[in-house]
């Protein structure tokens, strides 16, 4: 068995404390920002994070067919997220999906902990809480089942979880349905540039190198939610994210200067643009801040899938057809790990930009 250091904020929110340690609380710059999430999402004045109907983007009718690319092209050239419904993925298979999370996260700590990752070991994969402290010096208040699930050929299986047994039937078949999603996506979007249909699938590493990779996110009840995050704020490094989630608030958006909180919308996978086609399309398409609050009465579950390039393979730069004299490129050639690593690099920058660091 691996017995991890890091301290399992599951642990640490059952223990009946009232007030959460130190390292948990946010700078208070923050906290002047941290609401109360239900409250948060029941308001109905200002903007909100758009909804797209995949029902007709390859439908017949050519009319429909264009507006549905057009309102998915808007969406992520204006808010960089957005709510997919009528995706194509069964709702018995992501009910499947979300059931065996939801059960591994129930076993004891102490089963879980046979998962445990290990990052100063450099094994990233598995069960883990977050040990490297940030910019800021805080953490968040998570625990999380990190492993790759796509191409079939590269996956680990011996880490993946034993209990329930439907664990990964249910990951795998969603993790090929979810592929195809993304294939649909990036042409829409490739299109969207004036570009062939295949391009940025291709730029980002094609069938055989475009990785899946899912975290489950477990935010525990927090006896201090005005104080915590479950996820600071951040831009996703991938090309695009696919995030799930038990229907309990958390996430919010940073638009035009403001926390934004995401309405739970039945039947919808919640997609995100991130930093590397933000890059390709040279700033066309946004990678949106973004982070997740907490709440007293509801454990909050997510379940999200990075899809992303491989590591040093490809130079991610702006795409020639997206660069004039008017649009110079805004951002440097680097791989995509050498973009990571940029980016803690520059985890210090103002967190009220909601721009990607360049």
């Amino acid at each position: 068995m691996v017995i991890s250091a890091a301290p399992r904020v599951e642990r640490l929110a059952s223990s009946g404390i009232e007030v959460i340690p130190q390292e948990y609380v946010r700078p208070q710059e923050e906290l002047t920002s941290i609401g109360n999430v239900f409250e948060e999402e029941k308001k109905e004045e200002g903007p909100r994070v758009p909804t797209i109907n995949l029902k007709g983007i390859n439908s017949e009718d050519p009319v429909e067919r264009e507006k549905c690319k057009e309102e998915l092209k808007k969406a992520a050239a204006g808010w960089g997220v957005m709510h997919l419904v009528n995706h194509g993925i069964p709702d018995e298979l992501i009910e499947r999906v979300k059931k065996a999370g939801e059960t591994f996260f129930d076993l004891p700590i102490e089963e879980k902990e046979k998962y445990a990752n290990d990052q100063a070991t450099g094994k990233i994969q598995g069960y883990g809480s977050k040990l490297a402290n940030n910019a800021c010096g805080q953490l968040e208040w998570e625990d999380y089942f990190f492993h790759l699930v796509y191409p079939e050929d590269k996956r680990d299986l011996s880490i993946w979880p034993k209990t329930p047994t439907d664990y990964k039937e249910a990951t795998s078949e969603y993790a090929r349905q979810l592929r195809g999603l993304a294939t649909t996506i990036l042409s829409t979007l490739s299109l969207g540039l004036g570009l062939e249909a295949g391009r940025l699938e291709k730029e980002v590493g094609g069938m055989e190198e475009f990785l899946l990779q899912l975290k489950i996110n477990y935010y525990p009840r927090c006896p201090q939610p005005e104080l915590a995050l479950g996820v600071e704020a951040h831009t996703d490094v991938s090309a695009l994210t696919f995030i799930l989630h038990n229907m309990v608030p958390g996430l919010q958006l940073f638009y035009e200067g403001k926390w934004v909180t995401a309405k739970c919308v039945p039947n919808s996978i919640i997609m995100h643009i991130g930093d590397t086609i933000e890059i390709l399309s040279n700033g066309k398409y946004k990678s949106i801040l973004h982070r997740g609050l907490v709440n007293k009465e509801k454990v909050r579950i997510s379940w999200a899938v990075f899809c992303e390039p491989p590591k040093e393979k490809i130079i991610l730069q702006p795409l020639p057809e997206t660069v004039s004299e008017e649009e110079p490129p805004r951002y440097p050639p680097r791989t995509f790990v050498q973009h990571i690593e940029h980016k803690l690099f520059r985890r210090t920058q103002d967190l009220h930009s909601n721009r990607i660091s360049k």
